[in-house]
């Protein structure tokens, strides 16, 4: 009689282990930049636009720009945690010892993005930290802030993932992060309204899924957004879907992996 394969734990924790344990090695590096990018941004923003506009839909300018903050460390260390942590075994050649470990491709994958989520998560949370220094920051819905956060971290470590996979050399894992990931989120309404926008911009950007997941997060603090919290949340779901997918069929299909 045939058992279904057991789940190799032991697998995916030494893997989670050894990508964190990179992180561990910069770690004054990693707290510190998080620390310093956020006290600037508040510098900046907070004291050059917040002192001509102190309120946004009734919320304090300094709280606003928060959730902003945390989704836009959020994208990018998510993606080039992701990315990284697939692209050197790719670079070094270590790719195949890993595809004949007997590991599974979800196990696999669940070691990389459980790291590079992990890892995202961290430092959002220092910068919701270092964010209470300047202005106070009360969440509304902690629980949903906290499942919601774990669904972008990890939708966006997939997404890393498969820009690991695809890029043929280090230049290339920088250019759709600094091309496309950050211009989208400062465009999406990482530190303004999108209200404050006159049409037909404001519909222009309701095509910018960024969007979404930065109204969604932000309506977890204030219990308001630009958009419905439901049509961010779809919205998160449907490009998670797709990650998850691409993922598959690269596993599936040995797209880049195998040669």
């Amino acid at each position: 009689m045939s058992t279904a394969p057991r789940f190799n734990w032991q697998g995916v924790w030494a893997l989670y282990r050894f990508e964190m344990h990179r992180f561990r090695r910069t770690l004054w590096t990693g707290l510190a930049v998080p620390v310093i990018t956020t006290s600037l941004y508040f510098v900046v923003f907070g004291s050059a636009i917040g002192s001509r506009m102190t309120e946004v839909s009734d919320i304090p300018y300094g709280s606003f720009i928060v959730p902003g903050l945390m989704m836009l460390s959020l994208f990018q260390e998510s993606t080039f945690n992701g990315a990284f942590g697939i692209h050197m075994p790719r670079f070094t050649g270590t790719i195949y010892e890993l595809l004949s470990a007997p590991m599974s491709a979800f196990e696999t994958v669940l070691g990389y993005v459980g790291a590079a989520a992990t890892k995202a998560m961290l430092v959002a949370a220092i910068i919701l930290v270092t964010a209470n220094l300047f202005v106070d920051v009360h969440v509304e819905h902690p629980a949903i802030m906290l499942a919601y956060l774990v669904l972008v971290a990890c939708t966006f470590s997939l997404f890393g993932f498969v820009l690991g996979i695809w890029a043929k050399g280090f230049e290339q894992l920088q250019v759709i992060p600094l091309l496309i990931v950050t211009p989208l989120t400062f465009l999406g309404g990482a530190f303004y309204s999108l209200d404050m926008l006159p049409e037909p911009w404001r519909t222009v950007t309701l095509f910018n899924p960024i969007a979404y997941l930065i109204n969604g997060f932000r309506w977890t603090f204030f219990g308001q957004s630009d958009v419905s919290p439901l049509a961010s949340l779809a919205v998160t779901a449907a490009f998670f879907a797709i990650c998850l997918t691409t993922v598959w069929w690269i596993f599936r299909t040995g797209y880049r992996l195998k040669n």
